[in-house]
């Protein structure tokens, strides 16, 4: 087997026919087909069934194909760290977010540090915290950002930030005219919840099974940018941090203190046993002047 047979294969599977791949690759056609029976020799089973001159891809031939498509998705990863290092020379820096904080915080200290070093390369994606903490255990990102609730094996953890949890409410909804809301104040209220994992649901259903409080939960979700616009919307009202929620404050959400000592907590996480490098450690002092 080589990348050529693989190559073609390639091409003729997402282009349905040989003759077509021949004029995609501008070779002919008896060349792709010799080309598709040596890979098959060479692998030991059919790829293809020939059923009145036209290829059908077998059932092994469509779970190889997969395969080739998993090599291929890493030769795109190849080629866009090669446009980076061709464009920005060997500086890069790699950053996953959870959702809460890439609309504000993020923002500001990228843009600190871009202006300072404007030949880096930046890579950043907001995901949930579960699915950023994998990317960095992986070490195929530099630096997350992570509400605390993750599972910490794997990664390098610091204490980043906390915000007093507030409760965010409708404009014009009876809630709002207080200037303190109580948990027994929410009982039978529509309430957007965080997901069940998350650590400040948790600490807060504490609470209000304590005090005997049931909130009407009418949706789940585990971004607080969706809990902020689902009650700027008037669906109900929500758990929030202040600085996720300044963005819809005046537009449509009312923000409240709760009275509880709740807290939502995030870490920085970074790949194990790793040196981090000048610029991780220049940007990283700027999400403390951002925060």
């Amino acid at each position: 087997m080589n990348l050529r047979q693989v190559e073609i294969f390639r091409v003729v599977m997402t282009n349905g026919t040989t003759a077509r791949a021949a004029e995609v690759l501008h070779v002919s056609q008896p060349a792709v087909s010799k080309m598709i029976k040596d890979l098959e020799r060479s692998l030991g089973f059919d790829l293809f069934s020939r059923i009145k001159g036209r290829l059908h891809p077998t059932p092994e031939g469509q779970l190889f194909y997969r395969e080739v498509e998993h090599a291929y998705l890493g030769l795109t990863h190849l080629r866009g760290a090669a446009a980076r290092i061709r464009d920005f020379g060997s500086g890069e820096l790699r950053i996953a977010c959870l959702s809460a904080l890439s609309t504000n915080v993020l923002p500001r200290a990228l843009s600190a540090f871009m202006s300072r070093n404007p030949n880096v390369a930046i890579t950043f994606q907001a995901r949930m915290s579960s699915t950023v903490r994998d990317l960095v255990a992986s070490g195929q990102f530099d630096l997350g950002i992570v509400a605390d609730e993750i599972d910490q094996t794997g990664v390098t953890v610091a204490e980043f930030s906390q915000f007093r949890v507030a409760v965010g409410v409708p404009d014009g909804h009876p809630l709002a005219k207080l200037e303190m809301i109580r948990p027994q104040d929410l009982d039978g209220i529509p309430f957007i919840a965080l997901a069940p994992e998350d650590t400040t649901r948790e600490e807060a259903e504490a609470v209000f099974e304590r005090l005997g409080v049931k909130v009407r939960v009418v949706m789940e979700t585990p971004y607080s940018t969706t809990i902020c616009a689902m009650v700027a919307a008037g669906i109900g009202v929500g758990l929030v941090d202040p600085l996720t929620a300044e963005p819809y404050v005046g537009r449509g959400l009312t923000l409240i203190p709760f009275e509880t000592g709740l807290y939502f907590r995030t870490l920085l996480i970074t790949p194990p046993n790793r040196i981090a490098s000048r610029h991780l450690e220049e940007f990283v002092n700027d999400l403390k002047q951002a925060i």
